[in-house]
């Protein structure tokens, strides 16, 4: 879309019908609600509204409204989690995150157990199919970084997704 003649009006309300559908999803899958996500896009398109102008000859418009949404609900979840916490402790009971219930297993349920940043860099990476180094640039941050976040989010995953087999023979 780089460098567009056309529209700047017709070029944006192109990305955002091309891109609204998939960053939503990527969004309700690091944070889990829907308004949540919803309202983080929002606010990410009304930021591309005011640089529209220089963005439009992005090579790659798509992944910078993808950036700011996921640092966006990336930032918000963390608040979210040190509000729980801090409610937690006024109440004098630590705060639970439910986890799985019964034998199915709840993928939703184990990336809320996981930080915020490790939720994103995994849902980027494996459900998104991002490379390391697109993440990193994405959310600003060392390439490192992604690869320990996805380091230790396998790990606390692990436990958290292993299938139980069932023997016939029980």
């Amino acid at each position: 879309m780089h460098d567009s003649d056309g529209d700047p009006a017709a070029d944006m309300a192109a990305l955002y019908r091309r891109t609204w559908p998939r960053l939503i999803g990527l969004l309700v899958s690091i944070g889990g609600s829907r308004a949540d996500a919803e309202e983080v896009a929002q606010d990410a398109y009304v930021k591309l509204l005011g640089r529209w102008d220089s963005i439009r000859r992005y090579d790659d418009p798509d992944a910078w409204v993808r950036a700011v949404a996921v640092r966006t609900m990336v930032s918000r979840l963390r608040r979210q989690q040190v509000a729980t916490r801090a409610l937690a402790k006024l109440r004098g009971r630590p705060a639970a995150v439910e986890g799985p219930d019964g034998d199915a297993l709840d993928v939703a349920a184990a990336l809320a157990r996981i930080t915020p940043e490790q939720r994103a860099v995994v849902v980027l990476h494996h459900v998104m199919d991002l490379p390391v180094e697109q993440i990193a640039e994405e959310l600003q941050v060392a390439p490192g970084t992604v690869k320990s976040r996805l380091a230790r989010a396998r790990q606390a995953l692990a436990p958290l997704l292993t299938v139980k087999e069932v023997s016939e023979h029980a």
